[in-house]
């Protein structure tokens, strides 16, 4: 019988994709108003190659790419963006039936979890910004530097909940960092279709579906 649910955050309990790019692109445009004479298309452009040079926890980006154009002076131009950015994270919500899930599974008494990769002040600045950073036991967070989500943290976050694997159900967006290690840790799993991994719909997923209702009728039954 399942007891823990462990939920990915991004794509999975929130838009991160959408609010990412709402973000950067909020950003782009606070510099221009600022006074800085370069094409939308053109930062935009930088932006997203900084991005995946230097990984999207990396600090200074709006910095690299003033960089690339030579720009001197950058603080005042960095300050727009970054203000422009965080302010967009007013705008941050949940899923639809997200806050009511969880609500519902924790009446259950299912133990609710996170497992996320990045920094942990992003992660939990994320769940508090969604205000739903209550519904959780505990926030497990590993950087993508020390391996990201491998079957080992995902065997060590059993052993930390003190639950057989067999009794946990992974919850998340991507094959790759959600799904297959938790399996393979010997965990149950739970594919959501949402983001831009949702394309690929081939999953080795024990359940999976658009949207998260579907968990609440499978925690009444008995995991296969």
């Amino acid at each position: 019988m399942l007891s823990a649910i462990i939920f990915d955050i991004d794509n999975t309990l929130y838009p991160s994709y959408e609010f990412a790019e709402l973000a950067r692109k909020n950003a782009i445009h606070a510099m221009i108003r600022a006074g800085l004479d370069i094409s939308e298309s053109e930062l935009e452009r930088e932006l997203k190659k900084v991005i995946r040079e230097r990984g999207s926890n990396y600090p200074n980006h709006f910095d690299d790419v003033l960089k690339k154009f030579e720009i001197k002076n950058r603080a005042k131009f960095v300050a727009a963006a970054v203000a422009a950015y965080h302010d967009t994270k007013i705008t941050i919500l949940p899923f639809p039936e997200v806050p009511r899930l969880l609500l519902d599974l924790r009446d259950k008494g299912v133990k609710l979890y996170i497992a996320s990769e990045g920094l942990e002040v992003k992660q939990w600045d994320k769940l508090i910004r969604l205000q739903i950073a209550q519904y959780f036991e505990e926030v497990f967070v590993v950087q993508t530097e020390e391996g990201g989500k491998t079957v080992s943290f995902f065997k060590q976050l059993a052993k930390k909940i003190n639950a057989r694997p067999e009794d946990c159900l992974m919850v998340g967006d991507r094959e790759d960092k959600d799904i297959i290690p938790a399996k393979k840790a010997g965990f149950k799993t739970f594919r959501v279709f949402r983001g831009p991994y949702s394309k690929n719909k081939k999953t080795s997923a024990d359940f999976c579906g658009k949207d998260l209702t579907a968990l609440v009728k499978i925690v009444k039954k008995p995991s296969p």
